[in-house]
């Protein structure tokens, strides 16, 4: 473990003294702009899936290209989360915030702007490495900032905002590309970004590490290809096939490079960029496992509500991300009461009970979900994802950044996210073929006497099949309820695979889970504050109340 030092850096107006705790209105105003910067990263995630038609006429771009310029953001942001929050660390957490936040609102006015498909996705990659200086440091100035106290409740705004900053951000793209142009999109990014930079100078103070070694350019750099190989074949996988060249190269690039960065993290010890061996500790590995897997299902619910609402409901594609509200409302009302759980509880059993409601959310929505009983069959099942979700997602995240000393916090942040988007990858990638292989079984024997032309464009997926109805003739109804029909057998297929990921977490964490404490960061997060407390007499109350006892 990393034996330095966070330098709390003094700013004129902005920090009266080194080290000293903000009050609490300027701790609002902190927590409001991180969470205005991780909104802004989060929405631009799944924003432009709603814009894919109009991509795809816009620059007459195939439908890999069209996908390309969704995915490449995604790429980016989780290739380089680690070597920019290592380097946050070391640069200082606000510089690097509004460096971060200065990228990214260039680069989506870029975006708004390109005349070609080439210059989108160039655009997009910027978009991606701003995000990437952003996110991991947003989570940093939290743990880095606020006491210990009133840490727990500001990571829970952060893993709300986190989890359900998604389906809030894909509900107002939809809004602006129903009422205005698809290019409004980038709109929304570029108000949150000079919003949150408003905020940010004016109220984030300045911290970083003080190190006697070199940055880790190897370990750096290895990260990004692991990253960037395993991403990619999750990616391209459904798409180009799981046996196809690109997918199994991509494979065993991400593969080698993994197992390389741990054998090389392991010689370097106390100038790793990430001590591989604070894995071996619960609180790491239970919060890095549960965040995978919770995220993972998250995003694999995405991949069968949305076709659910839309070729089985008939809903357009507003009105479908509007019916996903009600889960993140929750989602993001269970986040903010986790903290106090935690606190009576301890993290493990309100993780344990967290995973426990998203299961039996998974269930519910497997048992009562069919063509005929529309929304209202699987909205409880929503609702209980939700609230499972929020509850396991804030004790998680408290896991990892505590695992790492207070000077590492933009790695331990950006663990967390690359966690987060490794598991969203996965799950979108596995659910999805769930739910297409169980809707292919299921479909064969339901389509005798259609003519072959709209059968065979009906066994491709139930949106390929709604297409097909209408020139299927007098066997148009027959195609729409096979097709339906045998969505919702995938649809209980994946949902059942969830509830058995879901019951195998839960038996890790009630034996394996964080204890209340991470034991990792206690001795070091102490002395941390300790010495703070010496430097700011007037801030000695505050932290003796989160470090003595």
């Amino acid at each position: 473990m990393s034996t330095n030092h966070p330098v709390d850096t003094a700013e004129a107006g902005a920090e009266a003294v080194p080290g000293a705790v903000p009050d609490a209105r300027r701790l609002r105003t902190i927590l409001i702009a991180v969470s205005i910067a991780l909104m802004a990263v989060v929405a631009s995630v799944s924003g432009l899936n709603v814009a894919q038609t109009h991509l795809a006429v816009e620059f007459g771009a195939s439908q890999n290209t069209v996908l390309w310029i969704i995915n490449i953001y995604t790429l980016a942001l989780a290739a380089l989360l680690l070597p920019l929050g290592a380097i946050g660390d070391r640069l200082g957490r606000k510089p690097t915030l509004v460096a971060g936040l200065g990228v990214f609102g260039v680069a989506n006015v870029v975006a708004g702007l390109a005349p070609s498909a080439e210059v989108m996705l160039a655009a997009r990659v910027a978009v991606g490495i701003g995000a990437a200086m952003i996110m991991p440091i947003t989570l940093a100035v939290i743990t880095s900032t606020f006491p210990e106290e009133q840490r727990g409740k500001a990571i829970g705004v952060w893993t709300g905002v986190a989890g359900g900053g998604g389906i809030l951000g894909m509900f107002l793209s939809a809004l602006l590309v129903d009422i205005a142009d698809w290019r409004g999109l980038f709109v929304l990014p570029v108000v949150l970004v000079v919003a949150a930079l408003v905020l940010t100078v004016k109220a984030v103070p300045d911290s970083r590490e003080s190190s006697a070694h070199r940055f880790d350019t190897v370990g750096a750099l290895v990260s990004a290809v692991a990253v960037v190989g395993l991403i990619f074949v999750l990616q391209e996988g459904p798409e180009r096939g799981w046996t196809a060249p690109a997918t199994l190269v991509g494979l065993a690039v991400g593969l080698t490079a993994a197992v390389g960065f741990v054998a090389w993290e392991l010689r370097r010890r106390d100038a790793s960029l990430l001590d591989v061996r604070l894995f071996r500790e619960r609180g790491l590995a239970g919060g890095s496992l549960t965040l995978l897997v919770v995220f993972g299902v998250q995003a694999g619910i995405a991949v069968v509500l949305f076709p659910f609402f839309q070729a089985v409901l008939g809903w357009s594609g507003l009105l479908s991300t509007v019916a996903l509200m009600p889960m993140a409302v929750m989602m993001m009302l269970s986040s903010g009461l986790a903290p106090k759980l935690a606190a009576h509880l301890g993290s493990r059993p309100t993780m344990a009970m967290g995973i426990a409601l998203a299961g039996v959310g998974l269930a519910l929505m497997a048992l009562f979900v069919s063509v005929d009983g529309g929304y209202l069959a699987v909205l409880p099942g929503m609702l209980a994802m939700g609230m499972g979700m929020g509850l396991s997602m804030t004790p998680s995240t408290e896991a990892i950044t505590g695992s790492l000393p207070r000077d590492k916090q933009g790695v331990a942040s950006a663990l967390n996210d690359v966690t987060r988007e490794f598991g969203t990858a996965l799950g979108v990638a596995l659910l999805g073929a769930l739910l297409a292989a169980g809707y292919r079984r299921a479909i064969d024997g339901r389509l005798n006497g259609v003519p072959e032309g709209p059968a065979e464009t009906a066994r491709e997926g139930v949106a390929n099949a709604v297409e097909a109805a209408g020139s299927a003739g007098r066997h148009a109804q027959d195609v729409l309820h096979a097709a339906q029909q045998s969505f919702v057998d995938g649809w209980q297929q994946a949902m059942w695979a969830g509830v058995a990921v879901m019951g195998v977490l839960f038996v890790y964490v009630v034996f394996r889970g964080p204890e209340r404490r991470t034991p990792a960061a206690s001795d070091e997060t102490e002395a941390t504050e300790t010495t703070q407390a010496t430097d700011a007499t007037d801030a000695t109350d505050a932290f003796q109340q989160s470090s003595v006892g």
